[in-house]
């Protein structure tokens, strides 16, 4: 990921990169805040040095198959609470990705 921004900023000829924004799904189970301390590592010496790194989290989300309700999955409970099935589609979650970086 570190090195997509770097090699994104350095296409776009930017000398500094200020900031980093980041699409984190909570089914990945990527934790926010180890992801800015290990950037703020990687980052050192770099032009991404002091960027500020936002996070976007997304919570787990489903369709139910049977009666179409969309709904936030509460503390994995994997059950329509419209209809009671247990026949889903997991619609979000599972997103992990760089949004978008601002460079200077």
């Amino acid at each position: 990921m570190f090195d997509l921004v770097l090699e994104q900023a350095k296409q776009s000829g930017a000398s500094k990169v200020s900031t980093i924004n980041l699409v984190i799904g909570e089914m990945t189970g990527v934790v926010g805040d180890s992801v800015r301390f290990y950037l703020e590592i990687l980052g050192k010496d770099s032009i991404a040095e002091g960027a500020a790194v936002n996070i976007k989290n997304i919570p787990a989300q489903a369709r139910c198959h049977d009666c179409q309700k969309e709904f936030v999955i509460a503390e994995y409970q994997w059950i329509c609470p419209a209809c009671g099935s247990i026949n889903l589609e997991i619609t979000g979650g599972k997103e992990l990705f760089i949004e978008s970086i601002e460079v200077n």
